[in-house]
């Protein structure tokens, strides 16, 4: 009896071993991905509200612009893959991100960091693909002078690695519920180096291209589907949103508010401009542990 009940379980096992292997040969031959499985999580992600904050709940607050540069190494993770039209392993980097979502109209955008003023697709796309002229030399006639030069224009498709930099507009509070500093991020601009050819040589200027809401859980729940690259571990699921609600980016302060409304640049250069946007930082972080003594 107990060799027939040894027997039963063995075949059982065997049957059910061989039923798994067949069903992942199944599954391998359906899958046309470059993954061993099917990452789905992210797909059906939303993102958390923030939690209801009322007028009354904030003792202490001011605002603070700052600047990502996505070419240090740190933020090489907004900054890669820039090729809009590979996916490396699903990624996608953060204005492809941000581009693909306004092309589905998921959100809408805006001219300045009020936040009022709507930008359109048709203004953005015209951002995307923009116009540029360049001179041209004249050549010479049959009696060697040289003719008049002309500027022709040209079309040319902003490229993604254009897009080197963004910059964040955010609250600091102090809530009297639990007495903590907090941060909210409420804009966000992506930023993209124009250069044009002029007579005396080449002009290159950083352009913000819009800003987008951050606030708007559109964004948001655009941001929480994407994935970030982690060098560690890259099965983390690791979203744009969560990594700016972690604050997992490095930065410098260019302005806060102030009673003049200017910013670092306009009265400081050079490394006393770096000195300034440092204290700010260390001041931001000393005015919550100043609340409390010993």
């Amino acid at each position: 009896m107990k060799k027939l009940l040894f027997c039963l379980s063995v075949a059982l096992f065997a049957m059910g071993t061989m039923q798994t292997n067949a069903q992942n040969i199944i599954d391998a031959e359906e899958s046309h991905n470059d993954n061993f499985y099917a990452k789905t999580l992210s797909k059906g992600k939303e993102a958390m509200p923030y939690q209801h904050l009322r007028e009354s709940d904030v003792v202490w607050e001011t605002c603070i612009w700052r600047t990502v540069d996505m070419r240090e190494k740190f933020n090489q993770f907004f900054y890669f893959p820039t090729d809009p039209e590979k996916d490396v392993q699903g990624r996608q980097n953060l204005a492809n991100t941000i581009i693909r979502a306004l092309e589905n109209s998921q959100f809408e955008v805006y001219e300045d960091d009020e936040l009022k003023i709507p930008r359109d697709w048709e203004a953005v796309s015209q951002l995307l693909n923009r116009t540029d002229s360049v001179y041209v030399p004249g050549e010479l006639d049959e009696w060697g002078d040289e003719t008049e030069g002309t500027w022709q224009k040209f079309e040319t498709k902003l490229d993604a690695a254009d897009i080197f930099a963004f910059k964040l507009k955010e609250f600091w509070y102090i809530e009297k519920q639990d007495t903590r500093q907090k941060v909210r991020i409420v804009g966000l601009a992506l930023v993209y180096q124009q250069c044009k050819e002029r007579e005396d040589g080449r002009e290159c200027n950083s352009i913000d291209m819009f800003w987008v809401p951050m606030n708007d859980m559109r964004v948001r729940n655009a941001l929480v589907k994407v994935n970030a690259y982690d060098e560690h571990n890259i099965a983390a699921e690791r979203s744009y949103d969560d990594i700016f609600i972690d604050r997992y980016f490095d930065s410098y302060i260019t302005r806060e508010s102030n009673r003049f409304n200017r910013k670092v640049e306009s009265y400081l250069t050079g490394m006393d401009a770096i000195i300034e946007s440092q204290e700010i930082e260390t001041k931001l972080g000393d005015i919550e542990s100043d609340m409390w003594e010993y």
